[in-house]
């Protein structure tokens, strides 16, 4: 018996879902023209699910800070923060994260997955308890585990569920650290920080928000859901990535807790990777800066998110949540879900296919992730595509009744 054998029902459903067309997990970029269009099998495609969400991957003075850094410094580090991977531009990162978050220092990462790691990993230990949202990412749940800690998790998005949990606790010893996130990557909706922050306070616990989603997106700066709800000063801990608003990859974790240093010789991802690239550091810089100086980039990219979002409830789609730069779909079933996402990108529009279960409560969705760089002609054809292709898909289901 192979150890592979234990996946022989999900390589099955794999199987039937390229019955339907190809394969949405395996799609091919032939060539990317510009932050929101591709070529995908020869055809031209608006790029609707790439979390772009500022548009900065092609922006010409962040590309030409990663190619003076690329010559300046190299490919890589080939080594981690505590051997040789500290270069002076990752110590400069982490003045600008922290000095941009108003924090008292940062840590970076080479990828947001590892932040998440490798804080709550460090933070957390087997005498502790982290309570997290049950719809939180793969990474924060992936990171607790690392941890050791004892995980109790709440209702999704639910303050009260989070108050009765820390109730039972309350005579418990043990550290207890609150994980929320600020937009939630499959649905799109957010967290009620300010209710949170409530209860974090009547408790007397500690609150880590992911600001993966957020960052460069709410906030009158850009900093996030916390400096949009006005409770930066009772957020404990905040980790982010770098490969949304940002344009780039690598993650971070920040934080005005005057311990949060000692986690550089403490938390195992941190310390057992080899830091990210010159490249990708000057990178990030460069967009950093951009979030500072072009707030008309967050501007246009709520217009493009409640455009899109007016369309398709027009249209009849059952949205899964307000309108926000991540637009999700509630498909009736699987079937239905996997048609309709070849429909679209046969058409011309490239979409995210999110099925359980990866997905909250076994919903198949439809993902869609609006830019800055979408223009309102983009954003109309993407439209009229969706009304093309749910007819498409009632003329399928009609015919597949009548076979039966």
């Amino acid at each position: 018996m192979s150890l592979l054998d234990k996946y022989d029902q999900v390589s099955a459903r794999h199987k039937r879902l390229l019955a339907l067309g190809r394969d949405p997990f395996d799609v091919c970029m032939d060539r990317i023209v510009s932050a929101t269009e591709a070529i995908i099998g020869g055809r031209d495609v608006i790029l609707v699910g790439t979390n772009n969400y500022l548009g900065l991957t092609f922006d010409p003075d962040c590309i030409a800070a990663a190619a003076d850094a690329l010559a300046r410094e190299g490919t890589g580090t080939t080594g981690s923060r505590i051997a040789n991977g500290t270069y002076a531009s990752h110590r400069e990162l982490e003045e600008e994260i922290a000095a941009f978050l108003g924090r008292r220092s940062a840590m970076v990462f080479p990828t947001g997955y590892q932040a998440n790691l490798g804080i709550l990993a460090g933070l957390a230990g087997p005498k502790d308890i982290i309570l997290l949202d049950a719809d939180s990412h793969a990474s924060i749940y992936d990171g607790c585990r690392l941890s050791g800690a004892t995980l109790v998790r709440f209702r999704h998005n639910s303050p009260a569920d989070l108050d009765k949990r820390l109730e039972r606790l309350d005579g418990e010893a043990a550290s207890k650290l609150v994980v929320v996130e600020g937009i939630y990557s499959m649905l799109g909706d957010q967290a009620p920080l300010d209710e949170f922050v409530d209860v974090k306070q009547r408790h007397g616990v500690e609150l880590l928000v992911d600001e993966a989603h957020s960052l460069g997106v709410f906030g009158e700066r850009g900093r996030g859901l916390a400096e949009a709800a006005g409770v930066e000063e009772e957020v404990d801990y905040v980790v982010g990535t770098f490969s949304k608003s940002l344009g780039a990859v690598g993650g971070f974790g920040a934080s005005d807790n005057p311990g949060f240093e000692r986690l550089r010789y403490t938390s195992r991802p941190y310390m057992f990777t080899a830091s990210s690239s010159p490249s990708s550091i000057a990178t990030v810089l460069a967009t950093l800066e951009k979030v500072r100086s072009r707030p008309e980039l967050r501007r246009q990219l709520w217009e493009n998110a409640r455009a899109l979002y007016k369309g398709l409830m027009d249209l009849g789609f059952s949205v899964c949540a307000e309108a926000s730069p991540i637009i999700a779909l509630k498909m009736p079933n699987e079937t239905a879900a996997v048609f309709m996402w070849n429909a679209l990108l046969e058409a011309g529009v490239y979409v995210n296919l999110a099925l359980p279960p990866g997905t909250p409560d076994g919903s198949c969705l439809l993902r869609c992730s609006l830019s800055a760089s979408h223009t309102p002609q983009q954003v109309k054809r993407i439209c009229e595509v969706f009304e093309q292709s749910l007819h498409a898909l009632k003329g399928w289901q009609a015919a597949q009744s009548a076979a039966e």
